[in-house]
């Protein structure tokens, strides 16, 4: 199946059923050898709860104490709270990810109070027909916040996280101290016809549809060297496809998708008062897109953190997109050290 995908071309439908990513596009040449030696790499690293299924996404085991705060308009967040400190960090995950993927970050920064949450349409999250958008996402952060009675808080984005971080500290500066941008979205630009090829090729089927093998594959990619304990992600989301509200996951990926294109945060960067950490793999394989733009992860995690005034830029060797996940002792350093500077 997925080398018949290969040959139709199929794979670029399918280009966002991995966390975090505005890009999988394959190069033809050379794909099937590549894919097929992932497979048998992940086949082998794979958890025992492969052939799980779930009535529901809040039936997935996070390994963690799951909590929930009620917004407005109906919109209920799922979010884990653990370790203590004077200050507080609070992490968005990317494109199609969820709570865990902070797991081992949230392990090794329990000196500070640390809480991560499912964004709305996402995990344990409640879904429905929001108005999804950067602003939309940043008013979900400022209001969660205020229920919980956060204030001068870190805020660490992954990915689209990263974006929705930028966004947030845009809209309400006097919420956010301190950002932590991990692979962020937004420091890549894209023109007119771009943005517009990411509106038409996302679709909802085109998520729903993805084939266990290509969930696989699709999840190698976000690493340099995918290590055998992310297996569970893959687990999860190959668990999720029986979920009722499944569907409802992959219409808001789609829209995750859109909200990027629809609000760029590059040209407002310079804007930016507060200290910025920004962390890049040095292998990240989806920044950038290879398809539309090309070239070494560095050149655009350089030009975004240049836009910034007060900003450190760590790029990561032998890392991939999933950066905090496949470096996370390096990664936890570079957030102790920015946080007690």
């Amino acid at each position: 199946m997925l080398f018949s995908e290969i040959k139709n071309n199929y794979c670029r439908l399918h280009s966002f059923a991995g966390p975090g990513s505005l890009s999988l596009i394959a190069d033809l040449k050379g794909t099937i050898a590549f894919c097929l030696g992932l497979i048998l790499t992940l086949v082998s690293c794979s958890s025992l709860n492969k052939n799980l299924m779930v009535n529901t996404m809040a039936d997935i085991d996070y390994g963690m104490e799951v909590r929930y705060q009620q917004l407005d308009n109906d919109i209920r967040i799922a979010y884990s709270d653990s370790g203590s400190g004077a200050q507080t960090i609070l992490f968005i995950h990317g494109l199609a990810s969820y709570i865990p993927a902070w797991k081992k970050n949230i392990a090794g920064l329990d000196d500070y109070r640390c809480i991560a949450i499912d964004l709305p349409g996402y995990g344990k999250s409640s879904k429905g027909n929001y108005p999804v958008s950067m602003a939309f996402f940043a008013g979900v952060i400022k209001e969660f916040c205020d229920k919980m009675n956060l204030k001068n808080v870190v805020l660490a984005g992954h990915s689209m996280g990263g974006q929705i971080a930028v966004s947030t500290a845009l809209q309400y500066p006097d919420l956010v101290e301190k950002l932590i941008l991990v692979a962020p979205a937004g420091f890549e630009t894209f023109n007119k016809g771009q943005r517009q090829w990411f509106r038409d090729v996302m679709t909802v089927d085109g998520v729903r549809l993805t084939t266990v093998e290509q969930i696989r594959v699709n999840y190698a990619y976000n690493f340099y060297n995918m290590p055998a304990d992310a297996a569970f992600m893959i687990d999860d989301r190959i668990a999720i496809r029986s979920a009722s509200d499944f569907t409802d996951y992959c219409y808001h990926v789609t829209q995750g998708v859109k909200a990027m294109v629809d609000f760029p945060v590059f040209d407002y960067l310079k804007t930016l008062r507060l200290p910025v950490l920004v962390l890049f793999g040095e292998n990240d394989n989806l920044i950038p897109n290879r398809f539309l733009n090309g070239g070494r992860t560095e050149k655009y995690a350089s030009k975004g953190a240049e836009q910034i005034q007060n900003c450190r830029l760590i790029m990561i060797p032998h890392a991939g997109h999933f950066v905090q996940f496949e470096k996370a002792a390096e990664v936890n350093g570079e957030i102790r050290r920015f946080l007690q500077g």
